[in-house]
């Protein structure tokens, strides 16, 4: 086997590792996007609630159904151990449970 072999097959093995673990770390990505996605769909209607913009209060079907998601979402975050969406669908919670607070009391 020449070197010029091995210099070919060794760079496929890298272009192939490195196809994989971009496919990977773009999935991780966009599920991170989703679940902030998903906790940003309510704030708007809480800050035009809080600073009279609107006197409408989002509706409860639609945000017990993010709720429910996200739920979900950090109940899998858990068993897989996955502690970026453990902390950040957790801070969401937080965050919407302060403005929620902020309204009605």
């Amino acid at each position: 086997m020449n070197s010029d072999n091995v210099i070919y097959v060794t760079l496929q093995k890298l272009f192939f590792d490195i196809k994989n673990q971009l496919s990977n770390i773009s999935a991780s990505s966009l599920e991170w996007l989703s679940y902030v996605a998903l906790h940003a769909a309510t704030i708007p209607a809480f800050i035009a609630l809080m600073t009279g913009i609107a006197n409408k209060v989002p509706s409860m079907d639609v945000v017990l159904i993010v709720w429910l998601s996200l739920s979900l979402a950090f109940v899998r975050a858990v068993v897989l151990k996955n502690m970026l969406n453990i902390v950040t669908i957790g801070l969401g919670f937080l965050i919407q449970a302060v403005f929620l607070t902020l309204i009605f009391f």
